[in-house]
Order: structure tokens, then C-alpha cells, then sequence
């Protein structure tokens, strides 16, 4: 596919778009700075420029595209990641500008150009507990789809917003827009780096209820988006199957999350975050689990 990829320089990015090259898919990275891979495109275009959007959108991925003489190619996909990553590191409306407005904007561009097939970054945030001012509980677990996201952070809000963005789109066009909440992304390198310091001191993990996206997993799970059709409008949490935890699943809610209801069973080491929705829809399969790296003690 000739997939059109927002904030692919970014950490989780940067694995998304290697994962979707090895698979066979050409990939446009737009972002503010080039991302250096081999056999990716770059672009350096803003996603709050809603005519940059509709322009990258309908451009040449590069210069061999000019050899066929049969104009600029249509993008098959269009891969939202680009944004703030978090809070604290603009101001919080500016944060929640950029997001929004961005989001908006390149999901414009994608339905008025008619490419049927949208994938755009949520968060875990939403959930409201990663960045609630206090120690907030959930409402209930293991946090699924169906959860009635509340947070209070200029962030997490952006991320609901934009999945209202994705659903509005989505019933005007029919096309299949997609959002996933995706977890803490961990990259390679940073298993034996972090993991033994969370294994030591569980409480630092609370905010993200646990979770983990290994980035190149989040890979896989892109692409099985892209390979999915006729879903509509979806959400989708992106994690990992266990926790980012040694403490089995339950001690682990009852310790850290006591008085919150279980809304069904769990096994032992089952994700708090569950990736449930994404082995059963779209056959997620874990590649990457924690213990393939780091020793559980």
C-alpha cells in the first residue's frame, strides 16, 4: 500500500513505519523533521495547516513517482501519529491546538480526497488516570473499549476529542477511520533500562494501570489496520497482553486499584489495559513480550 504517515519521526513512529517498510508498503513520512530510515519518503509539512495537509496529501511521495507520467498516485492509507506527545511540554491550550486541530485537519484532507482507509493515534490518557491531578481509580477493570473515557488533562481530552473527530468523519463518508489508544511505548533498548526499576517499584507503573505497547508491536498492529476492511468506525486499545508488572493480575488491581469492581475474570498475568478487542478483531498476535528481554526479579 501507498500509505501516507504522520509523526513518523516520533518514538513510536519511527518503529511503526520500519515494521510497515519490512512488510512491503511504501511510506510518506510527514512530520517537522525528517525521519532517517532507509527506504522511507519525507515531507516536512505542519499538520495545523489545513492546505499543507490537503497539498502532502495529493503530492508525489518522491521523485521515481514522476517516471510513470501518469500523475501524482493515490494514497492507498493515511496514519495519524503526528502530535504534543504529552503535557508539560507546551502550554496546555497550545497542546490541546495542535491535537485537535491537527487531527482535524488531516482527516479532512484524507476523506475529501477520498482515501478509505484511516488510522489515527488515541491514547491511553483517555482513560483519565495517566494524568489526573491526584491518585484517580478507574471506574472499573481491565480498561476496555467500551470504558466511559473521562479525563481531566489538556492531553487526554485532545485524544477524545479526537476519536469524536474520527467518528463525525467517519459517518459522513462511510469510509473506515479507526483510532488507537495506544500504551506506554517501549522501544527495544529500553526493557533492560527501565523493567527492573519497575519490577522493584510497581507504584511508578500506577498511572498507566501497567500498560505497555512494545513499538514494534504497535507496528503489527498498524498494519493489521490497514489489512481490515468494512469496520467503520473503531477503537482499538494498543497493548501488549500482560502488564508491565511481575505481580499477577489480580493481586495486582487489589493492591493498586482496592474497591475498584473487575467487570469479568482475568488470567493470571492479563493486561489491566486489555488488548482483548485487537487479537479477537483484528488477530493480534504478541511478538514482543517483556520477558523475552528482562529477567522477572
Amino acid at each position: 500500500m501507498r500509505v501516507f504517515f504522520t509523526g513518523g519521526s516520533g518514538k513510536a513512529g519511527k518503529h511503526a513505519i520500519s515494521y510497515l517498510l519490512d512488510q512491503g508498503h511504501r511510506v510518506l513520512n510527514v512530520d517537522l523533521k525528517p525521519l532517517d530510515l532507509p527506504g522511507v519518503d519525507n515531507l516536512i509539512a505542519d499538520i495545523t495547516d489545513s492546505g499543507q495537509m490537503f497539498n502532502a496529501m495529493s503530492a508525489y511521495a518522491g521523485l521515481d513517482e514522476l517516471e510513470a507520467g501518469d500523475g501524482v498516485p493515490k494514497f492507498d492509507a493515511v496514519v495519524h501519529f503526528a502530535a504534543v506527545p504529552r503535557i508539560l511540554i507546551n502550554p496546555d491550550n497550545e497542546t490541546f491546538r495542535v491535537n485537535t486541530v491537527g487531527t482535524y485537519n488531516v482527516i479532512e484532507a484524507a476523506v475529501k480526497l477520498g482515501i478509505k482507509k484511516i488510522i489515527i493515534a488515541s491514547s491511553e490518557t483517555t482513560y483519565g488516570i495517566c494524568f489526573s491531578d491526584g491518585r484517580t481509580d478507574p471506574q472499573s477493570l481491565p480498561l476496555e473499549e467500551d470504558y466511559d473515557v473521562d479525563p481531566m488533562d489538556s492531553y487526554g481530552l485532545s485524544k477524545v476529542v479526537n476519536e469524536k473527530t474520527a467518528r463525525s468523519f467517519q459517518r459522513r463518508s462511510g469510509f473506515d477511520i479507526y483510532a488507537l489508544r495506544i500504551g506506554n511505548v517501549i522501544e527495544p533498548h529500553e526493557y533492560e533500562k527501565l523493567f527492573p526499576h519497575y519490577f522493584k517499584n510497581p507504584e511508578v507503573r500506577r498511572r498507566n494501570a501497567f500498560c505497555y505497547i512494545d513499538a514494534r508491536d504497535l507496528g503489527q498492529i498498524v498494519d493489521l489496520c490497514l489489512q481490515k476492511d468494512g469496520l467503520g468506525y473503531q477503537v482499538f486499545n494498543a497493548g501488549n497482553d500482560h502488564n508491565g508488572a511481575i505481580i499477577p493480575s489480580l493481586e495486582l488491581a487489589e493492591r493498586f486499584f482496592p474497591g475498584v469492581p473487575l467487570t469479568r475474570d482475568l488470567e493470571e498475568h492479563e493486561a489491566l489495559f486489555s488488548n482483548r478487542k485487537i487479537k479477537d478483531v483484528l488477530g493480534f498476535k504478541e511478538q514482543h513480550n517483556w520477558r523475552k528481554y528482562v529477567k522477572a526479579e
